[in-house]
Formats: C-alpha cells, structure tokens, sequence
C-alpha cells in the first residue's frame, strides 16, 4: 500500500490525506466556498496544505493537460519538477535533448533569453506555489485559529501545518534565488492587490531564507512523525546545509565583512563550517541510512516501500493513476527511453529525447553498471558520441529512473504512461556529500576520517564490496565534485555543482554541444543566472533585469 501524501479530489476527503493509500490529487476550493467553510477545521487546513504540497507534483485541477494552473505555458510542460530540472540539467554535461520544443535547445545551447517559456514557466510555477503558502500562512494564524474557534489540539496540528507551508515558501524561494538570483517577493504580510510586488536582492533573499529555516527548527514537527510526502525539521537542516554549501555563490565576498551576527563576520571557512553543521544534524538522527538500501532502487516505481525510504528525508510523490502528469518523474522515465530501448526497461513508453554527454559516463569505472552499479546507462544501439543532437541514439541513455517495482512488476498505470516513481528532493547521501565537501574545503566543524567513511558507505553501496573506497588523501574538492556526479546525477544538482566549481561558464571545463559548439566552448558568466522573464519586467516597474540580459 502506497503510505504517502494524497492530494484528493474531493476536498475534504483529505481527513485521510497523509496516511491514506494513495496518491490522489487535492484542488483548491471551489470558487462558492468561502474561506470560513473551508478553515473550519483541522480537515479543511489539511485539504488545503495538500494543494500547497500538490502544486510541486501537479499542473491543476483536472490535467494532465489542458487548464493548467500556470498561465502562458503548455500544462503538460508546467509541472514544478519537469522545469527545475530542465534549467539545472540540460544547462549541463548530464542531459542533453533531441525535441525542437520552444526554447528547449537553448539550455545546452547557453543562449537563453527573458523570453524563453520554459524559464517563464519556472519563475511563475514557484511564484504560484509561493502565493498558495501565503495564503494558508495567513488563514492560519493564531487570530485567525481563534476567531473560527479552532482551540486545543486542533489548533496545535494547524500551527505545525502552518510551519510545513512557511519551509515551501522558504524552499521555492530558495529556488527562485539559485535559478534567477533577484525575483520578487512578496509574504503573507503583503495584502492583495494593493501594491506591486517589490524586487528583493540574491544576498538579502539568502538572509531571509535562512532565517525562515532557523525559526522552523522550533515549529516543525520532529523527525518521524508526520507522514511521508511532508517535511520536519530533518529537511529544514538539509535545506540549510545545501544553502550553505552555496553561499559563496549566492552572498558576494564583498559583503563577507558586513555579514549580521551571527554568522559574520563571515569568512569561507564559516560558510563550510555552517554547511558541515547541518548536513551533520541530520546524519546524527540516525533515522536516515545508506547500509542495507540498495542504489538502483531508489528510482523504482515502489520506492516509497522498498527500503529506498529509509534514504529519504523529503520527496515529491507521484502516482501513475491518482496523479497523472507529463512532468515529475513521467518525464525522466519517457524521456529518456527511445531508439532501440526496450520499453521493459523503463517500465513506460518511450519519448526519445533525453540523454546523457560523454562527460558523464566517463566518471565511472565502466558504463554497465557492473563495476559501480550507479552507472545506469543504456548501451547497444546508443552511441557515445553526439554528433547530432537532434539524433536520440547520438549519447548514451540514462536508465536511472524506472517505472518497475524491485520485484520485477510495472507500476501502477496499465497504459504505460504516467510514473509512481518519488522523486526525493533531499536524501541522506547529499547529506554525506555536504559533510565531505566541506571538510575538503577546510572546514573544522567535521573530521577527515568521518568524511572519507561516509563517502565509502555510498562507495560500498555501489560496489558492493569495498573495492571502490578511497584513502584520507583521495578526499579532495575535485573529487567530490565527481563524486557528486556519480551519486546524484539527473537529480537537480549539476547546474548549481558546476557553478560553485567554477565550471559552468568558463572554458576550462568542456562538454559536447556546451555553448552550441560540437566540441564544447566557454560563454558569458553571466550565463550562471538565468534572466528575470520578460513579461515580468513589462508588468512590474519595481523589477530590473539580471545583468546580461
């Protein structure tokens, strides 16, 4: 049975909603209710986070396509997953695509505009899952719990929803500031329709951020105890750390000496230091584990019970019936199957498009996974080489996502369209990574001896034995950049990775078809951040454009 997070479609079914079976979809009221009759109860405040929670794994109300709740972009390219991990992946030496999409070539082509609509799509996904949190956040306030009299328990379990949407809202902002650096900004003590939207700056943005997840430490539920699909304070620790290993690139070293107390004055090795600290509370829970799990399957279609939940710290869930959507984990599964894949493989149909550079596959001992059974590609037909980028079988496939469950079924739609495949946002051996890379990177806040054992538990994973470990002297910045790459490759990760490596933009570092050139070249830095969309900037005289752009 499916334990997880269920966005259902009748409103207050969602009585059930985090313990139920499934994964249904959640809609927002209907237009003829009223806030009063939909607030007025724990039941109608938990129907409402899950649309909070739905609006990352869904595109609307009765989709998959046709009505989406994002304006201006095709619903069946809207989901919140499908577009983050476009901008952070076929930006990349990881993925690269054969569709002739609008805009889509312009990722690994690094030509991007404001008016590109996948961008825009982004922007404005992140923009409407932040305005759903602002809104329960400020129908849920203490005054507002007493004036529906809302009281005891009841009131309790509200006010712990209520710090679920704040770390959403801290979350896509977070996205928003990694992707575009300077969105607008707007929380639940701004009111409606009354004034524009101002522009906040990626550095002020940072300090809000973290310290929206320091507050929640306090509000959100412990560890364990609220249902899969939902976050506790586990994930705003992951959350921070992973802010904090990119702060170099989100804070100027120009404001180092001018950083608030406490975290100034800040200094590189504080900026590892705070990342190491928060990676570590979470390995210290001891809830989360990497022994006893196994790599390939993290990305079945039953990995929310078939151990890899264990590894989990918070997913995004999907169901290939109760919420069918051409984006999420739908897309990584379709998308990368095509040519002369069998379909068996994927466990769906094959939409032909997305596959991997050389760059990737050549971090591995070998590319059939027999070695370090992380290197999920598929072979025969694929040829290395890309010649052709509009030519599926030019790179290898990527078969690292798969609708099969670990004991050799299919998942749960009988057609083979749509994926059950979770797709965890954060997970334990990010966490490891975290915890090695800043101590690599000089900080004290951890010892070189715990880093090199985490990164050879996931190493033994792998491999299966220890064959794969490496020595104190192997733990090295370069290293784990690779390291990352071969643990979390086609999950979110390259575009910010290579951007603190100093490898996005810059010559240096060469993958096919980088910049447009078959054999890779350098473009402008400021390529490292995507443009503002365009019809913001027309709409908005408070917002300015990215410089570059």
């Amino acid at each position: 049975m499916k334990r997880s997070i269920t966005y259902s479609l009748i409103l207050f079914s969602a009585l059930f909603l985090f313990s139920g079976c499934h994964k249904d979809l959640d809609q927002l009221p209907p237009n003829t209710e009223t806030s009063t009759s939909v607030y007025s109860g724990e039941a109608g405040y938990l129907s409402v986070l899950a649309k909070v929670y739905g609006s990352m794994a869904l595109t609307g109300n009765s989709g998959p396509a046709g009505s989406g709740d994002v304006a201006g972009i095709d619903e069946g390219t809207s989901d919140f997953l499908r577009l983050f991990w476009k901008a952070e992946e076929l930006s990349t030496d990881e993925a690269i695509v054969a569709w002739n999409d609008p805009g889509i070539q312009d990722f690994h082509n690094m030509n991007w505009s404001s008016v590109n609509p996948m961008l825009k799509g982004l922007y404005y996904r992140s923009i409407y899952v932040i305005t759903l949190c602002n809104e329960f956040i400020r129908e849920s306030a203490e005054g507002k719990l007493s004036s529906r009299g809302i009281s005891g328990d009841a009131a309790n379990s509200v006010k712990a929803m209520r710090a679920e949407a704040r770390f959403v809202r801290a979350f896509q902002y977070w996205v928003l500031m990694d992707v575009f650096a300077n969105p607008t900004f707007v929380t639940e003590n701004d009111k409606i329709g009354t004034n524009l939207p101002s522009q906040i700056t990626r550095p002020e943005l940072f300090k809000y951020i973290d310290s929206e997840l320091k507050a929640l430490e306090s509000e959100l539920s412990e560890p364990g105890t609220v249902g899969y699909g939902r976050v506790d304070k586990a994930a705003a620790w992951a959350l921070r750390a992973r802010l904090w290993l990119n702060a170099e690139t989100y804070i100027p070293a120009s404001l180092f000496g001018s950083w608030p107390a406490p975290e100034g004055p800040l200094t590189v090795t504080k900026i590892y230091d705070n990342a190491v600290a928060f990676a570590d509370r979470v390995i210290k829970l001891n809830r989360y584990q990497i022994k006893n799990t196994n790599y390939t399957w993290l990305f079945l279609a039953d990995n929310n019970s078939n151990g890899s939940q264990k590894e989990f710290i918070w997913t995004l869930n999907y169901d290939g019936i109760k919420t069918k959507n051409f984006g999420g984990t739908t897309l990584l599964v379709n998308g990368s199957v095509g040519g002369d894949m069998k379909t068996e493989v994927s466990g769906l149909g094959g939409w032909g498009g997305i596959r991997t550079t050389k760059n990737l596959p050549q971090l591995f001992p070998d590319f059939s996974g027999t070695i370090d059974k992380r290197a999920q590609f598929a072979e025969g037909t694929q040829k290395l080489e890309i010649d052709n980028i509009s030519e599926f079988k030019d790179g290898l496939g990527v078969i690292k996502y798969r609708n099969r469950t670990s004991t050799g079924g299919f998942g749960s739609d009988p057609e083979r369209t749509f994926s059950d495949i979770d797709f965890p946002v954060f997970r334990l051996a990010e966490m490891y990574l975290i915890y090695a890379e800043g101590v690599a990177k000089g900080s004290s806040n951890g010892t070189i001896g715990l880093a090199v054992s985490y990164i050879n538990e996931l190493r033994e994973r792998a491999y299966g034995n220890n064959t794969g470990n490496i020595n104190l002297v192997d733990l090295t910045p370069e290293f784990i950049i690779n390291e990352r790459a071969r643990e979390l490759y086609w999950e979110g990760h390259r575009r910010t990775d290579l951007i603190r490596y100093n490898k996005f933009w810059q010559a240096s570092y060469l993958w096919p078809w980088k910049g447009g050139v078959r054999n890779g070249t350098g473009v402008d830095e400021f390529r490292k951040i995507y443009p503002i969309p365009d019809s913001e900037i027309a709409s908005n005289p408070n917002v300015r454009q990215n410089p570059g752009y």
